[in-house]
């Protein structure tokens, strides 16, 4: 998403990182480059405005002129700023106020139609399932004739009761008899589905508002689209003046929108952004953590997160026995589609690139060539498993075969295998590093090794 800012931002570093002293011009000269950055990322001019002005003001104080460094104090000020105007560092604030077990939950997810709420409530409702609670679904959404049908659909991939009544006109009414079901069947959340329109209107809001009246939430979830930039954020304006929120949800966090609402939204409603969704997979919705958002925007990558996700899919014992194989370049054809599966499951090769330090922006999403990958793992999955434990054993016949199994040709076999080699090498060395499969070096080398061609 930030790719472009990012850009700017490090040209407005440079003219001040590393120098031994800089000067008010300098300051001045990275701060007129920062607000072009920010306006060029469709960020709300007031926050702009508010931006530079009280980054002028603390950057020309003797702490940053005076500094041992004064480059890197001036980056860290930009960085404490990113964090502040992305929500601050107070992850209570970002938490769901859920309750207790014995005591249901409601969570009202709000939004106009088209901007993934449906899919965000069965996304949230996966995450919750697994942090130990009990959701259940329900259909408010009267409106959009699909929208039952949706949620259900979406309910039965990740086995969540979805509570509907087709027909029904009042939401209020849906709501307490799915509560009623809920009390009986030991439920101790309720996402609530509303109805959307594609535009806010009076009708709409006054149904909401009843809803809410009858539903009394712990939480009311915005769910925003990244894409509409600042309309997004307008949109939560209004939607919190009329019915009132507790935080945002924001979608389409992995396409290539320039992400201006991330940085306005909390500034501009003073609404926390709790959640963003990365990905069209029911897995993909973060936890939204402004540190780490603002150290990838300045190229400083976020290998929390990356290690997170590589936890996810990346069991310990497999790990540990990973490494071994990998120390002893024992690390086989088996082992590697293992791997890239495994790197599927953790999202966009572009998403996993911006987290690692310096590498944003370093490799376009032109030269991610995902059809490459499915090559790969098609020409790997057509080999038998003695060659996948062996690969030296094969040779001109068994490459031809391989390459007629897998719809490829005898030359991109032998392209793997000579790439499979020289990876062997890199994951190797990065292994003696200590962490072996779930470190993100050294599946970033592995990486980079699907990649060279």
């Amino acid at each position: 998403m930030f790719e472009k800012l990012t850009e700017k931002l490090g040209d407005a570093l440079r003219i001040v990182s590393g120098k031994s002293t800089i000067s008010e011009k300098n300051i001045e000269d990275a701060v007129e480059t920062i607000k072009m950055a920010l306006l060029e990322a469709d960020v709300n001019l007031r926050v702009v405005r508010r931006f530079v002005n009280s980054t002028i003001e603390e950057a020309k104080g003797e702490k940053v002129l005076r500094a041992v460094n004064p480059g890197q104090q001036f980056i860290k000020i930009i960085h404490d700023k990113l964090v502040s105007y992305l929500g601050g560092d107070d992850p209570a604030e970002r938490k769901l106020a859920l309750k207790g077990p014995d005591v249901i939950s409601t969570i009202l997810m709000l939004g106009l139609q088209g901007s993934g709420k449906t899919t965000s409530s069965a996304k949230l409702a996966l995450r919750l399932k697994k942090e130990g609670r009990k959701p259940m679904l329900v259909a408010c959404d009267l409106v959009r004739p699909a929208a039952m049908e949706q949620l259900a659909v979406l309910g039965a991939q990740i086995d969540v009761p979805v509570h509907r009544e087709p027909g029904a006109t009042d939401s209020a009414q849906v709501y307490k008899a799915a509560r009623a079901w809920a009390k009986q069947n030991l439920i101790d959340t309720i996402i609530v589905d509303t109805s959307g329109r594609l535009q806010i209107d009076e009708p709409m809001m006054a149904d909401l508002a009843r809803l809410k009246g009858a539903a009394q939430p712990e939480e009311s979830l915005l769910v925003a689209d990244s894409m509409t930039g600042q309309s997004a954020v307008d949109i939560a304006k209004t939607f919190d003046e009329k019915i009132g929120l507790t935080g945002v949800v924001l979608t389409k966090f992995d396409s290539d929108t320039r992400g201006g609402a991330a940085l306005s939204l909390k500034t501009v409603t003073g609404k926390p952004l709790k959640f963003t969704g990365t990905g069209e997979k029911l897995e993909d919705m973060e936890p939204f953590h402004p540190e780490r958002l603002a150290g990838r925007i300045l190229g400083m990558g976020d290998v929390v997160t990356l290690v997170e996700k590589a936890q996810g899919v990346i069991d310990q014992k497999e790990a540990l026995a990973l490494q071994k194989k990998m120390e002893k370049e024992n690390f086989t054809l088996e082992d590697w589609l293992s791997q890239l599966r495994a790197v599927k499951k953790m999202g966009s090769l572009q998403s996993m690139l911006s987290m690692i330090p310096g590498m944003q922006g370093q490799i376009s999403e032109e030269d991610l060539d995902k059809a490459d990958l499915k090559r790969q793992e098609a020409i790997i999955s057509s080999m038998t498993r003695k060659e996948r434990a062996n690969h030296l054993i094969i040779g001109p016949p068994r490459r031809a075969r391989i390459a007629r199994g897998s719809g490829t040709s005898v030359a991109e076999v032998a392209r793997l295998l000579k790439r499979f080699e020289k990876m062997r090498v890199m994951m190797k060395k990065m292994a003696k590093m200590g962490k072996g499969g779930k470190n993100p070096a050294a599946m970033m080398q592995g990486m980079q090794g699907m990649l060279n061609r």
